[in-house]
């Protein structure tokens, strides 16, 4: 298993144990899932955040977004776009970029956070470019991991 395999595992049990306002992880769009996680960048494995380019750190995390088209496994392409802004409103760009991994394609974006911050994302998504965007919000509280 190569070291870019190795990132897909953890984000794959975050997705599975993810609980949200609605008790799932995803949110759907007629044929489309998209499957949504948050976590501390200190949960990626130093060598893996060092293949990606993700700096690590107590006060950084990551948020992962999969486009799932019907039963089809693997994920598909999107622009995807987005902020997250904390309880005082400081508003921050998400910079997604694509992550393939095999038929697996997933979007990573990090962001900041200060402890027991509470975080509010807003995430644009267009699976297909000759249709409109489809838009999500969520929230999650954020602590240091020590």
């Amino acid at each position: 298993m190569n070291s870019k395999n190795l990132l897909w595992l953890p984000l794959l049990a975050l997705l599975a144990f993810s609980v949200h306002a609605e008790n799932k992880p995803y949110k759907e769009f007629g044929d489309y899932k998209v499957f949504y996680s948050t976590f501390n960048s200190s949960f990626i494995l130093p060598e893996i955040a060092s293949t990606y380019n993700i700096t690590r750190g107590k006060d950084k995390g990551l948020v992962n977004i999969a486009v799932i088209v019907g039963d089809k496994a693997g994920g598909a392409t999107a622009l995807i776009k987005g902020t997250v802004s904390n309880m005082l409103a400081q508003q921050q760009t998400l910079d997604f970029f694509e992550v393939r991994e095999g038929d697996t394609v997933y979007y990573l974006a990090p962001f900041e956070f200060y402890n027991e911050d509470s975080m509010t994302f807003k995430i644009q998504i267009k699976p297909n470019p000759n249709k409109p965007s489809y838009s999500m919000s969520f929230q999650n509280k954020f602590y240091y991991d020590n």
